[in-house]
């Protein structure tokens, strides 16, 4: 492991544009990731617990399907804290806070917003991954955010919002 942790050096520590200008480093990666690791423990928490305090039978489906969201958030966790470690850095530990309420709506509006944050920061990640030339853990990642879009249609279809609308450009920062 020590090894991939130290090869490439100083090249392979900093992506850098065509006129010089440095995009991202293998320092700041770790950081970012595990800002992505915080919302994926986030999700997680809220996922559990909204799976079980969303009442009435209109929101049963939508409960089990997020119990389901809970299984694959965990997952992902796994994912992002296996590259933070190939990385050399260490795993956070914290989530980021988890917004409750005793409206089903509010909860699924709550969950929307943060799978809409989740995409637009995976996306980047992507790009963050490439320009290091980490290639296969921009893959790892592009898995991910096909679940969490699929997360992301889910919500915004029981919040009988038009999924257009939360896929739009302008969330695909």
């Amino acid at each position: 492991m020590a090894e991939q942790r130290t090869r490439g050096g100083k090249a392979a520590a900093e992506a850098t544009e065509a006129d010089g200008q440095a995009r991202i480093t293998r320092p700041e990666l770790i950081a970012h990731l595990n800002e992505d690791l915080a919302r994926e423990y986030q999700a997680i928490i809220a996922y559990i617990v909204y799976s079980q305090v969303l009442k009435g039978a209109q929101y049963m489906s939508i409960a089990a399907e997020l119990e389901k969201h809970a299984h694959q958030e965990l997952a992902h966790a796994l994912v992002i804290s296996k590259q933070i470690d190939y990385l050399g850095g260490m795993p956070t530990v914290s989530p980021k806070p988890v917004k409750t309420s005793e409206k089903a709506d509010d909860m699924l509006r709550f969950d929307l917003d943060n799978e809409n944050e989740t995409v637009a920061q995976y996306r980047q990640r992507v790009r963050e991954c490439e320009a290091l030339g980490e290639y296969a853990m921009a893959e790892h990642i592009r898995e991910i955010l096909k679940q969490e879009q699929e997360h992301q249609i889910d919500l915004a279809t029981a919040l009988g919002k038009d999924v257009s609308e939360v896929t739009r450009p302008e969330q695909r920062a």
